[in-house]
């Protein structure tokens, strides 16, 4: 068990749950009054799914706009599916909710905005790591002719011992 309530993590679910409330009650009801939504996801997200033209052009983030015609709109406990028309081209799309950055009805002034992972990442600790001689690790006074110091970086990346960065993070 952890030593913390990690409240944001639970924000986020509650989030992703009010989310998924509108959108089934849209999906049931269509889209009342003057609504519409800004939906801005990570198309890098693995469980995205979208035609390849799409992704060729929206390589890391895509807005889509849920007013006027939509077609398709079915809610999952992990995400929705919905068929958009991008120039009289209607194609599917199936977003986690996971892949959602911000979700928009600016009918009404709401926004919702979830921090990406990358965000989370600037978050944490940084771990200090010890100071180390180049020349000793290199050993540079035992070298028999001369060497670039670029041979000695290809040298050192040779020995060099990978460690995953996940050991530091916080859970």
């Amino acid at each position: 068990m952890s030593d913390t309530i990690d409240y944001g993590n639970k924000m986020h679910r509650a989030m992703r749950g009010l989310i998924a409330e509108v959108l089934e009650d849209v999906g049931a009801n269509g889209l009342p009054g003057d609504h519409h939504f800004f939906i801005t996801f990570d198309t890098r997200h693995p469980d995205v799914e979208m035609a390849d033209w799409l992704f060729d052009r929206y390589p890391s983030e895509m807005t889509i706009v849920v007013q006027h015609w939509f077609d398709n709109l079915i809610v999952a406990p992990d995400g929705f599916q919905i068929t958009l028309n991008f120039g009289d081209n209607p194609e599917p799309l199936a977003i986690p909710f996971d892949a959602i950055r911000t979700f928009v009805d600016p009918s009404v002034e709401f926004g919702l905005r979830f921090e990406s992972q990358d965000d989370e990442d600037e978050e944490h600790e940084v771990v200090e790591l010890p100071d180390v001689d180049l020349a000793e690790a290199l050993d540079l006074d035992k070298a028999e002719e001369p060497v670039s110091k670029h041979d000695h970086a290809k040298s050192a990346a040779k020995e060099a011992e990978v460690v995953s960065l996940d050991a530091f993070r916080k859970p």
